[in-house]
């Protein structure tokens, strides 16, 4: 984990209200793994006063880059940054996706922002790759160019119509969750079907979930989520990837 002053490289728009920022460590090559967090202190000042999680979207060498939405006075302050423009950050956090590149085949499931994660975890994969995403209409779809994609959408607006759940059941078959991974991340009611489906088709599953948080590391223990062993776990240190067995959704 570090803290540290970043250099902006560039903040482009990838299609309305959705941005990415490309942000550069130089000399400090990056120690992380698909699914962990990075917090940000969006200003220089002490407004806002928390930091903004976002799950890393890429990462090479002493590069990341971070995918976020306009959804408050925060993330419309990094969509203003500039080239040039020094950010701080906290990180890598959290506990990732678990690699096991013995496994021939890998599911990515996402809704909307869910989609997040998954260019970086796919530099990591060895195998074949299928792409589920999923949303209420084409405006929430977001392309990163990830492998053998296909669409739901629950108006119809685009590629099969109605949820990505429905969409991967009348794609896949048993023999395609044979010896699978399947890694999901979206809103919690597509993670609780996707659980459901994972345990129907006795598929191995893992999500990455999201919770309000503010410190990132445990100690404001603001960040829980029930466990199916009783008790709970931290969002922020437990996960946010989680085994879709472990948790409560």
């Amino acid at each position: 984990m570090f803290l540290a002053d970043a250099i902006v490289n560039k903040v482009f728009e990838v299609k309305p209200g959705i941005h990415k920022i490309v942000i550069n460590f130089p000399g400090l090559p990056l120690k992380s793994e698909p699914g962990q967090f990075v917090n940000v202190r969006v200003s220089e000042t002490h407004y806002p006063l928390l930091r903004r999680p976002f799950s890393i979207c890429d990462s090479e060498k002493d590069t990341i880059s971070l995918l976020f939405n306009l959804m408050g006075e925060g993330t419309r302050m990094l969509a203003h940054l500039k080239e040039g423009d020094k950010i701080n950050l906290l990180g890598p956090l959290g506990n990732g996706f678990r690699i096991n590149n013995s496994v021939k085949k890998h599911i990515f499931v996402a809704g909307g922002m869910g989609v997040a994660p998954f260019p970086f975890l796919k530099r990591k994969l060895d195998g074949k790759i299928s792409t589920f995403l999923g949303g209420r209409s084409s405006k929430e779809i977001i392309e990163l160019g990830l492998p053998n994609t296909e669409i739901a959408t629950d108006d119809g607006s685009l590629g099969f119509k109605g949820n990505v759940i429905e969409l991967m059941e009348s794609r896949l078959s048993p023999d395609d969750l044979n010896a699978a991974v399947i890694y999901g991340c979206g809103p919690t009611a597509m993670l609780r079907a996707l659980k459901k489906f994972s345990i129907k088709n006795d598929a191995v599953c893992q999500v990455s979930t999201e919770c309000a948080m503010a410190c990132g590391f445990g100690i404001c223990q603001g960040c829980p989520t029930e466990s199916t062993e009783g008790g709970y776990k931290l969002v922020c240190k437990d996960g946010p990837v989680f085994d879709v067995r472990e948790i409560v959704l």
